[in-house]
């Protein structure tokens, strides 16, 4: 069974799902910094670039906003993995975006991805409404069922229920949870979202673009909304007023289940009380140890993640094949985990330990896919090649861990290296050199960080004696805390 905890503070909210008492999802939004996925504008449209299929939205944003010309009808590629080919059978074309946009046009809009540092956010004209077992799809007309739900007589009643409420002309999902929902709780979900899709466009028409139209749920209700499954035994809250919002929100969500959610009063907090410890720095460590004394690493990079796979202290006890083949297994389980936890979006390219057979690398493939089932964002997974690697795609709406808790060192610019010692020594000994027609005869004081001192004055002491032999003149090494590893300074004696 799973626990899902919401511990609240004025400056940041944090939403914690355990799994068999084992951290499973960690989330936070922070009140200076809250996100823009979800929330519905009436933008203008600035620019519109018929080249590149998209054009520039004004939404009150500090940037404008991107609309990729896929996104102003129903998408080919998403209409299939909703709805199945029957969809793709019907051919949905695209017309030029020259066509459908005008700059100064004002149009209705949704947030898709987050702004991500100069790249403005990703919007759609598909609105999308979502309830705890439906998704209201106002701009299309089809019926679709979660692939998660796996029984075909369970999405067969879903469909046919769903063809009986839904009113002519509009489309919906079924999410995983509605499974063995009712007729009565699906038709007032359906009842609440179109009186919420009525008052989303009764407030566009009155509204002059850019505005901001519909803001998503908050944190705390997103958890209840998207979190809150039937696997889920009980929902605690640290904060009575957040307690008493979630209640009201229950309500009509799922007036069934106010019964799971209690209300925690410390001391101690309630991540404490849970067993919890939220360690930031083990939380997003780059390398992360196996049971076995194998290890992954785990490397961000600009357009894709990066996880490297490595036998490290285990040895085995048969042979090759085999201890490889175990440390694989091993990490496939490590890597869906920690790809849910860390929340890690977008491509990720998986590099195992190298296999002979064609077997083992089935096996282990098998293994990620099966592990990837329990999470609720979308992955696509591709086939082992031959050199152990494995090319997926996770679905990326929100932030990751990466960008809500860090922020790129102002040291290193976010490079993640610096300079070694031996290069920073070496480079003040070419200054020297430089330096030395003009000092004969002088003392030059050189201040470096101590770290730097004890390779200036150890290893690499022959080095800068002899170019004071060469220059005649004296080098005195000063240790300087206040300077960084990688900055010097020369003066005159």
């Amino acid at each position: 069974m799973a626990e899902l905890l919401i511990n609240y503070a004025p400056y940041e909210t944090r939403v914690a799902l355990l799994e068999d008492g084992q951290l499973a999802e960690f989330h936070l939004e922070r009140a200076r910094e809250r996100g823009f996925v979800g929330n519905i504008y009436k933008g203008r449209v600035v620019r519109v670039l018929p080249g590149m299929r998209a054009a520039f939205v004004e939404i009150g944003l500090s940037r404008t906003a991107f609309l990729y010309g896929g996104d102003i009808c129903p998408r080919l590629l998403e209409a299939e993995d909703l709805f199945g080919e029957e969809i793709a059978a019907k051919g949905l074309k695209y017309s030029p975006i020259e066509d459908l946009l005008k700059p100064g046009q004002e149009i209705l809009v949704q947030v898709v991805k987050e702004p991500v540092g100069n790249k403005g956010a990703r919007l759609t004209t598909n609105i999308t409404l979502p309830g705890r077992y439906l998704v209201f799809l106002p701009t299309m007309s089809h019926i679709g069922v979660s692939r998660k739900i796996v029984d075909e007589a369970e999405r067969q009643r879903l469909k046919e229920l769903l063809e009986d409420l839904r009113p002519p002309g509009t489309g919906w999902i079924v999410r995983t949870v509605a499974s063995e929902a009712t007729e009565e709780e699906l038709k007032a979900e359906i009842n609440f979202l179109l009186s919420l899709w009525e008052d989303i466009k009764a407030r566009a028409e009155k509204t002059t673009a850019p505005a901001l139209i519909y803001e998503e749920l908050d944190i705390s209700l997103r958890a209840v909304r998207d979190l809150l499954v039937k696997e889920v035994s009980s929902l605690v809250v640290d904060n009575r007023q957040v307690y008493e919002k979630i209640l009201s929100y229950m309500d009509y969500l799922a007036p069934h289940l106010k019964g799971c959610v209690k209300l925690h009063e410390g001391p101690p907090g309630l991540f404490e009380a849970h067993g919890i410890e939220i360690d930031f720095k083990r939380l997003l460590s780059r390398k992360v140890w196996l049971k076995s004394g194998g290890f992954i690493v785990i490397e961000p990079c600009e357009a894709f993640t990066a996880i490297d796979v490595n036998t490290g202290r285990y040895v085995g006890e048969i042979d090759l094949e085999e201890t490889v083949l175990r440390t694989n297994l091993e990490a496939a389980k490590e890597i869906a985990y920690q790809l849910r936890l860390r929340n890690i979006g977008g491509l990720i390219i998986i590099d195992f330990i190298d296999m002979q057979k064609a077997e083992s690398r089935q096996k282990v493939y098998e293994a990620l896919k099966k592990y990837l089932e329990r999470d609720r964002a979308k992955t696509n997974v591709r086939p082992m090649s031959e050199f152990g690697v494995i090319e997926m795609t996770r679905e990326r709406r929100r932030e990751s861990l990466y960008d809500v808790l860090l922020e790129p060192c102002p040291f290193c610019h976010g490079d993640g290296y610096t300079r070694s010692r031996r290069t920073i020594c070496y480079e003040i000994l070419r200054r020297l050199e430089k330096m030395g027609p003009h000092v004969k005869g002088k003392i030059v004081v050189i201040k470096v960080h101590p770290s730097i001192a004890e390779v200036l004055t150890g290893e690499e002491i022959e080095f800068l004696e002899e170019i004071e032999k060469s220059f005649q003149f004296e080098a005195s090494v000063n240790e300087d805390q206040d300077l960084l590893p990688w900055e010097y300074k020369f003066h005159l004696q």
